[in-house]
């Protein structure tokens, strides 16, 4: 995104939060709970597991909750975004790209533990592009990066999903048609699915690391149901991939080792509160 209409959506989310009720500011105020930071919805930014966890993550499947921050009821700066592309670039190839290079270029990569003095720390969408209107850049880490990438290609008018890998996420953008991809995904029977993995400042859409071939994969497409009160019952899709120059797939992995592995990944964190983050609500 050039300068100018950098300066065009800043004008236009500034006059929107302004003038309309129903833009929500989905993160305001953060409160600790024993070792845990929780904000004002009620999810757990530090922890991705159980119920009030931001990827709702347990051996039956996950749901990335903290996505529904930003969409429905709560749309804000993120889904402003989201809609400034697909006027700019009616082109659903040109936005797709467009929107890649915005978040891959503005989110700078920064581990959770330099950004909030923790193994673990989820920031939503409306965080990040807030502060990308404001600065210019943001720091993010992959989850981060994939939230924000998955909100604004929602809002732009494409089907989108969270995916984890073993110690990584990324995000998916329905482009069935597109034929830049170094691969193509299925999800749920559903072929057309392209990779979207913006922390590498040399990646395109659709590129995709050797080094995650034969790693198991989970995805979950984005939704704006309310945030639940109550239990869900939760759904892990293994997804297919097929190379663009045909041939390679890989089968059904047990939902249970590939939900242990995370976990257990997931389980180091350290006890220190989310300062720069709480910082940035008193401001």
């Amino acid at each position: 995104m050039n300068k100018a209409l950098l300066a065009t959506v800043s004008i236009i989310i500034l006059g929107l939060l302004l003038v309309s009720p129903a833009l929500a500011a989905p993160s305001q105020g953060f409160f600790e709970r024993g070792d845990d930071v929780y904000d004002s919805f009620g999810i757990c930014r530090n922890r991705p597991m159980g119920e009030d966890g931001y990827l709702q993550l347990s051996e039956d499947g996950f749901d990335p909750i903290i996505v529904r921050e930003s969409l429905g009821e709560n749309i804000d700066v993120a889904w402003e975004l989201g809609r400034s592309f697909a006027d700019k670039y009616p082109e659903r190839h040109q936005r797709a790209r467009q929107i890649f290079y915005f978040v891959r270029n503005r989110v700078v990569y920064t581990s959770d533990m330099d950004e909030f003095g923790r193994e673990e720390f989820a920031q939503n969408a409306d965080e990040l592009a807030r502060a990308i209107l404001e600065n210019s850049k943001a720091a993010g880490d992959c989850e981060d990066s994939a939230i924000l990438l998955a909100v604004i290609y929602k809002a732009a008018g494409f089907r989108s999903a969270i995916v984890l890998t073993p110690g990584h996420a990324a995000a998916l953008v329905h482009l069935p048609d597109y034929n830049k991809a170094a691969r193509v995904f299925t999800l749920e029977g559903e072929e057309g699915w392209v990779w979207a993995e913006s922390t590498g400042r040399t990646n395109d859409l659709g590129w995709f690391a050797h080094s995650l071939v034969s790693e198991p994969m989970a995805a979950r497409e984005l939704s704006e149901e309310t945030i639940p009160k109550k239990e869900l019952t939760y759904r892990l899709t293994p997804i297919q991939q097929t190379s663009s120059g045909g041939g390679f797939s890989f089968g059904r992995i047990s939902p249970f080792f590939i939900v242990v592995f995370i976990l257990w990944l997931f389980s180091s964190i350290r006890k220190r509160p989310a300062k720069k983050l709480m910082d940035r609500q008193r401001r």
